[in-house]
């Protein structure tokens, strides 16, 4: 099964820019469609974004629409969050997926394989 690390998070003040980064330990199938997912305590993971065949689908939630752009580049075997124009609620750990099964992308139970997350603060 692929193997996902995540880098890039850190703290930031609300109207700046992150750039989070997930590594694949393969390219296969299972990254035709991958996603980032969010969580904060005590609540439910929750999709983020997902990208599929190489960048020509794309899914965003309402909640990041218009500040978040998420890529994909098979050669580097990376997926990508840009993140713009953040604010506190934005803060949680991000986790990179991959293994999409379907049919939902941002059902956390419609993915296989998961990175260990790194966190992003965003302050006032």
């Amino acid at each position: 099964q692929v193997r996902l690390v995540e880098s890039g998070g850190g703290s930031v003040q609300a109207g700046g820019s992150l750039r989070l980064s997930c590594a694949a330990s393969e390219w296969t199938d299972d990254n035709s469609c991958m996603a980032w997912f969010r969580q904060t305590p005590g609540k439910e993971r929750e999709g983020v974004a997902a990208v599929c065949f190489g960048g020509s689908t794309t899914y965003y939630a309402d909640s990041v629409k218009g500040r978040f752009t998420i890529s994909q580049d098979s050669a580097k075997k990376k997926m990508y969050l840009q993140m713009n124009s953040l604010n506190p609620e934005d803060t949680a750990m991000y986790y990179c997926a991959a293994g999409y099964i379907g049919p939902r992308w941002s059902r956390k139970e419609n993915f296989r394989a998961w990175g260990q997350g790194t966190q992003v603060t965003v302050s006032l």
